[in-house]
Formats: C-alpha cells, structure tokens, sequence
C-alpha cells in the first residue's frame, strides 16, 4: 500500500489570515525590544539624574556643617574679642 500524499490547499481568506498573525507575531516581537530598549536608557537616565543629587546633597551638607561651626559661639566670640566689641546675649534674634 502507498501512501498517498495530499496537499492541503488553503483558500485565500485563510492564507490571509495566517499572514497576518505571522505579520503580527513579528511586530509585537519588534514593538517589544524597542521599547525595552527605550526603557532601560531612561532608566540609566534617571540612575545618573539621582547620583548627581546624591553628590549635591552632600555639598549641602558639607556647608551647612562649615556655617554651622562658623557660627559657633567660640568662633564668634573670637571675632568679637578680635574687633573690640562685647557680645550680648539680648540682641541675638532667632529665625526660624
């Protein structure tokens, strides 16, 4: 006994359809990897917009330590002594 082979002939609504989801299959793989792509470098983005806040911040808070010891009452007394002047507590005016 042969086999006989039998080709199995598609109509043209069906080859169609198959293209299509084969068209389909393909752009939502391509759509994927760009946007994918377009992901990451905006988060790469946003990595080195954060490191450059975290460096700022730390200069803030580098100066406001240096303010901070300029302010001292040590410091100041020095600078008063320095000019010849006396220092009184009640003219100090606090701001908050």
């Amino acid at each position: 006994m042969k086999k006989t082979k039998r080709k199995i002939r598609l109509s043209k609504g069906e080859r169609m359809l198959y293209t299509l989801g084969v068209m389909c299959f393909c752009l939502t793989i391509v759509i994927k990897v760009f946007s994918s792509a377009g992901i990451s470098t905006l988060k790469m983005d946003i990595e080195k917009v954060s490191y450059k806040i975290e460096n700022q911040e730390k200069k803030n808070q580098s100066l406001a330590m240096q303010v901070n010891e300029l302010t001292s009452y040590e410091n100041m007394s020095g600078v008063l002594k320095d000019m010849g002047l006396a220092y009184n507590n009640e003219n100090i005016v606090v701001v908050k």
